[in-house]
């Protein structure tokens, strides 16, 4: 089941928002929308965005400036976003997007399944590496609140295999049908 993380789907033009809400709709994500570059970088720094789907140019702050802003910023570096354009192709676009680190150029129309495929694809992986992050976090928390006083442990036994790192005592190593 997804995440509390929405996916945020920037466009100027209502008609567009309608068309992407309806095509990502069978996903089963929850879904925002923004009218403008402004309100979506407010609606991100708010938090809670798992994938930005982002038109390129819109009046004021236009896409590519609000992806410029958003990896400016630790909190929002790695969110993944799809840009949109209805202009074509265009290799200074293209190659600004990504140097950007944009995940994806989208041409419009958009195709709705490979739309959700990609924006799946996306926001799942995302997630699973906000968790292995959060995971990180809790392991190494527990080894530091768990780590010994350097003065009294006991130094690391080699072990016979020099792939496997020193094992300290108290800790199992694997016997020799396991490591096969």
């Amino acid at each position: 089941m997804p995440s509390d993380a929405k996916i945020l789907i920037v466009d100027d033009h209502e008609d567009t928002l309608y068309a992407l809400e309806s095509a990502l709709a069978p996903l089963g994500y929850r879904l925002g929308r923004a009218t403008s570059g402004d309100e979506a970088l407010k609606q991100v720094l708010r938090g809670q965005v798992g994938l930005l789907l982002l038109d390129v140019r819109m009046p004021g702050v236009s896409g590519l400036d609000v992806v410029r802003y958003l990896r400016r910023l630790e909190q929002t570096q790695h969110i993944p976003v799809i840009l949109l354009t209805g202009f074509g192709a265009d290799h200074e676009l293209t190659a600004t997007a990504f140097a950007l680190g944009v995940a994806d150029l989208v041409m419009k129309p958009v195709d709705p399944w490979s739309l959700r495929t990609k924006v799946r694809y996306l926001y799942d992986t995302h997630q699973r590496h906000l968790a292995l992050e959060n995971e990180v976090r809790e392991l190494r928390a527990l080894v530091k609140d768990h780590d010994p006083d350097p003065a009294t442990a006991r130094p690391a036994r080699p072990h016979p295999d020099p792939h496997v790192p020193p094992q300290r005592d108290g800790e199992q190593q694997p016997t020799a049908q396991e490591r096969t």
